[in-house]
């Protein structure tokens, strides 16, 4: 016969212990703080990310800025649109796959990059502000952990047989 009611242990687990709840909860709080600290520029903190990587890279395609800031493609070109049409990124097409767009930054893209900086940095900063310096480190290397341990399985899953 089929268990219809849960234990007591399985139905009482709080949503402040639970992690996904905590993280989503954070995300939210570091985009607010972002939006506040940034909101003169009129960029996202996704957006940020895009021109963040494209500056490291110099040229990139679409999908490998994707890659770059862990997003679909679909929401990637979304966003190289609109900061397409604010002239802060050049998109072509690529010469020798027709089906690419090239990106890179422009000089405009790369001066609102300068200029955002300290704004962004002030945000992330103020997201770990409640932690002690120690804690911050130990926090960031933790999510770093998780996040290249979630990385290296997904290679795991995309390796050809």
């Amino acid at each position: 016969m089929a268990r219809t009611r849960p234990r007591k242990a399985e139905a009482a687990w709080p949503l402040e212990q639970r992690p996904g709840f905590l993280i989503r909860r954070l995300h939210q709080i570091h985009v607010a703080l972002f939006q506040k600290r940034c909101a003169a520029f009129e960029i996202t903190p996704l957006q940020y990310s895009l021109l963040s990587a494209l500056a490291k890279r110099g040229t990139a395609d679409q999908t490998t800025l994707a890659a770059d800031v862990a997003l679909d493609r679909t929401t990637t070109t979304g966003a190289l649109k609109r900061l397409q049409l604010r002239k802060f990124v050049e998109r072509t097409i690529h010469h020798r796959d027709r089906r690419a767009q090239i990106c890179r930054l422009t000089k405009k893209g790369a001066a609102l990059l300068r200029r955002i900086e300290g704004a962004a940095r002030a945000a992330h900063l103020e997201t770990v502000a409640d932690l002690s310096k120690a804690d911050q480190k130990r926090f960031i290397a933790m999510m770093q952990r998780i996040v290249a341990a979630s990385s290296d399985q997904d290679e795991a899953r995309a390796a050809p047989d």
